[in-house]
């Protein structure tokens, strides 16, 4: 068999001497000119001190002048005194800033959101004392009661699920929200052991608070032994889709549903590492066989464009129980999905087109 020699000379001629950033196609010459700005050459992955998502960092980020710039703020919180079991998760943002390359493109949505929208890296929230679960809570809240008023949508890597319920009691104060819970818990137990702060409990706790609506909550991928703990989900009217049911609905079906649950209000996204089947994503403190791939995971996500996205975290992430590093590079993944998603939320402030 010959190569056709006119097509390879077409495509000599086309391709031959062109730089890396030279896209005939329309929409991929408008994402080039937003990642090639200085010519053909890009920041190392791998060079200078690690963001998230290789975004730009502003050391002492977190006040309102700095906020009030951004579009989106990525923000740490590694604080994991709320865990039930392996502790670690206070180590997550270190390891998700650690991945070395995210983006910039997502082919399915068809964007980068780096170059529309205005996003840093703003730091990790303060927080008075390691020891204090209720403390680290209380300074969360502080915090993120201030980052509402900035108008900025944030999106968080923890730490433990624990701090979820903090953020959802400062963020939402003024007006409460929907939720899409992607996790292998309900996390709506009750008080154990004195705590009502723990990481099996912010949901319960934020209803109870008047700031996360159960009505327009919906959890996915929930499996394991502590179904009985989550009875509050049920008797709140939160919705249901438990891991085995993801399968036998289907992914377009779960996505449907979570669209109808959250309608066009003001919607958070929590997503636990320990939704994923730890196969794939070992590093984590409450895994739970039978989860989500990867793939699925991200398929769900792609499908809520559209929705009003008022902030998002990504949890649970304890890297030194995985040695592949695959749980922070799915989490740093997801962090990129949550930012691609802020692209087409109501609520963001640059409108793109």
């Amino acid at each position: 068999m010959t190569i056709d020699r006119d097509f390879l000379e077409d495509l000599r001629k086309r391709f031959g001497s062109a730089a890396g950033g030279e896209m005939e196609d329309p929409h991929f010459r408008a994402v080039a000119a937003s990642v090639f700005k200085d010519g053909d050459s890009r920041k190392w992955p791998f060079a200078d001190p690690a963001t998230f998502l290789d975004a730009s960092f502003i050391e002492n980020g977190l006040r309102p002048e700095v906020l009030e710039a951004l579009d989106v703020a990525l923000i740490g919180v590694p604080m994991d005194l709320g865990v039930t079991n392996r502790a670690g998760a206070r180590l997550g943002p270190r390891a998700v800033r650690a991945v070395e390359r995210i983006g910039p493109y997502e082919h399915v949505l068809r964007v980068a959101p780096m170059g529309g929208l205005k996003v840093a890296d703003v730091g990790d929230v303060p927080m008075r004392s390691r020891f204090g679960l209720a403390e680290c809570h209380a300074d969360i809240e502080a915090c993120y009661r201030m980052i509402a008023a900035t108008g900025v949508i944030p999106l968080s890597v923890g730490g433990d699920h624990s701090i979820s319920g903090a953020i959802l009691k400062g963020l939402a104060a003024s007006q409460p929200v929907g939720m899409i819970h992607i996790d292998a818990h309900c996390d709506t137990a009750g008080p154990y052991e004195g705590s009502k702060f723990h990481h099996g409990a912010p949901f319960r706790e934020a209803v109870l608070a008047g700031v996360l609506d159960p009505k327009r909550t919906i959890q996915i991928g929930i499996r394991g032994g502590g179904e009985y703990l989550w009875e509050f989900s049920f008797a709140s009217g939160m919705t249901v889709i438990h891991a085995e049911e993801v399968a036998e609905m289907g992914l377009k079906a779960v996505i449907a549903k979570a669209l109808e649950v959250v309608g066009a209000g003001p919607t958070y996204l929590s997503f636990d590492v320990d939704s994923l089947d730890p196969a794939f994503a070992p590093g984590t403190g409450t895994p739970e066989v039978g989860g989500l791939q990867p793939r699925e995971a991200l398929t769900l996500l792609r499908g809520f464009k559209g929705i009003n996205l008022v902030g998002g975290d990504v949890v649970e992430i304890a890297p030194q129980y995985d040695n592949t590093t695959n749980t922070a590079q799915i989490a740093a993944q997801v962090l990129f999905e949550l930012l691609c998603l802020a692209m087409f939320s109501p609520a963001v402030r640059t409108k793109v087109t």
